[in-house]
């Protein structure tokens, strides 16, 4: 009887491990030998220019007067006097571009143009074409940077909170990377995405982690301003509903009454 009693706890210790690990587990799909097409993602991503975005643009050439004038510089003093009379100069630094609820921007000469969903590799090639003209050596260099390039990670992670990146491409696990991950109550497979599209339209999606065709779902990369909520898990949510104190005695109290069940069980089969 008594080895009973401990085979069957080994067993139960045993199925908690290995739930435990299925539950919290990344891409349990992916088998150790996939084909090509299932283990790389051939759509590179690029970030699509949206309303309310912040464009940094700077036209650099061998002609720095005819350069000069496509770049805005932010109004500031240009030297400070401190009180013993040191002179501290600053940099000046570049103004960026807003754009508007339609999509356009106002630019030095050129005017308003329409930026929407256009990538900066597009808008950069439309204003190099654009100042060919103004140039009579060598073509400016002419580059484009995303500055508010931001996502929203909330929910069972271990810090949540709003993070900046440079690189402008950033996938589902590299933004949960920079909330410091999931906690082990997250929801792998019900992971949402909140994004709203350059008309202003709020789009929902729903990554399962443990899915390898992750990479195929629109929302495998994340674009600027996206919020991403991992939901908690049941036993999260049941925890929830007590507070630390309650959980603490519910806990001693059933492992109290697993000490007495087997104690009288062991009683009783020595007994007989």
């Amino acid at each position: 009887m008594i080895r009973s009693i401990h085979l069957l706890l080994l067993m139960t210790l045993l199925l908690s491990a290995c739930s435990s690990v299925e539950n919290i587990a990344y891409m349990q799909q992916v088998t150790k030998q996939l084909k090509d097409s299932e283990s790389t993602n051939n759509l590179s991503y690029e970030a699509r220019i949206k309303p309310k975005d912040l464009l940094s643009i700077t036209v650099v050439s061998t002609e720095p007067e005819a350069s000069r004038i496509y770049n805005l510089i932010t109004p500031q003093l240009q030297s400070q006097t401190l009180s013993m009379g040191t002179q501290l100069y600053s940099q000046p630094a570049l103004q960026p571009y807003f754009v508007d609820n339609d999509g356009n921007i106002n630019f030095p000469v050129l005017g308003k143009i329409h930026v929407k969903d256009m990538t900066k590799k597009e808008l950069e090639e439309y204003i190099l074409e654009k100042l060919k003209p103004a140039f009579t050596q060598e073509l400016p260099i002419v580059t484009i940077r995303i500055n508010n390039y931001s996502i929203n990670v909330l929910g069972e992670v271990n810090a949540p909170g709003t993070y900046t990146t440079i690189n402008e491409r950033l996938t589902i696990f590299e933004g949960l990377a920079l909330a410091r991950d999931m906690t082990i109550y997250g929801k792998r497979e019900n992971v949402k995405v909140l994004r709203e599209d350059s008309d202003g339209n709020k789009q929902y999606y729903t990554l399962n982690l443990n899915d390898k065709n992750i990479i195929n779902s629109p929302a495998y990369f994340l674009e600027q301003n996206d919020v991403v909520y991992v939901e908690p898990n049941q036993s999260r949510s049941n925890s929830s509903k007590y507070g630390a104190a309650e959980s603490f005695r519910i806990s001693s109290i059933s492992v109290l009454v697993s000490l007495v069940t087997m104690g009288v069980t062991i009683y009783t089969a020595t007994r007989r």
